[in-house]
């Protein structure tokens, strides 16, 4: 039985001193932290920071980068008179936007469904002889009714066929 009893007392001794070891080491690290924010400029950049790493990744589109949205695919917008337009539509926007990126891809079908209530809504003689000025401008003015984080200002449109 003795033996047993000074195991285990050998035991806790290992795991207290180990225990004592480690809160030490915790407390020098924390010293040194401390010092070390003291002795450093107040002005000086965080040592870790996602947006440090954000900004050095996206210093490339500090410059006014542009992309072309692209996102809308081709559509099929069924028109009045059983036929069908079909049509692509495609903007620029600034590539360092990052939320507004995110709220393009998030409204997609918001963004299909205004393009295809505009262009199903018109008349018979107004879809033969589409006005391409009037029907961008429309359409840019539903976008941007839907959009909040940002604004689209020019439209393209390609492959713009109506179909019997």
């Amino acid at each position: 039985m003795a033996k047993i009893t000074l195991k285990k007392e050998k035991a806790s001794r290992i795991i207290n001193r180990g225990l004592l070891i480690l809160s030490a080491a915790i407390v020098v690290l924390l010293l040194i932290g401390t010092i070390y924010a003291f002795a450093r400029s107040p002005s000086a950049q965080p040592l870790f920071s996602a947006k440090t790493r954000q900004s050095q990744s996206s210093a490339s589109n500090q410059n006014g980068d542009v992309r072309v949205f692209a996102g809308l695919g081709r559509l099929r917008i069924p028109l009045s008179n059983s036929t069908t337009l079909l049509l692509t539509i495609t903007f620029p926007y600034p590539a360092n936007d990052i939320p507004f990126t995110e709220e393009l891809a998030a409204k997609l079908g918001d963004l299909k469904a205004a393009a295809a209530g505009y262009f199903s809504a018109l008349a018979e003689p107004d879809i033969i002889q589409i006005d391409e000025d009037t029907a961008k401008q429309e359409i840019l003015k539903r976008f941007n009714a839907a959009l909040r984080l940002g604004r689209i200002t020019t439209l393209y449109f390609s492959d713009m066929l109506v179909i019997d």
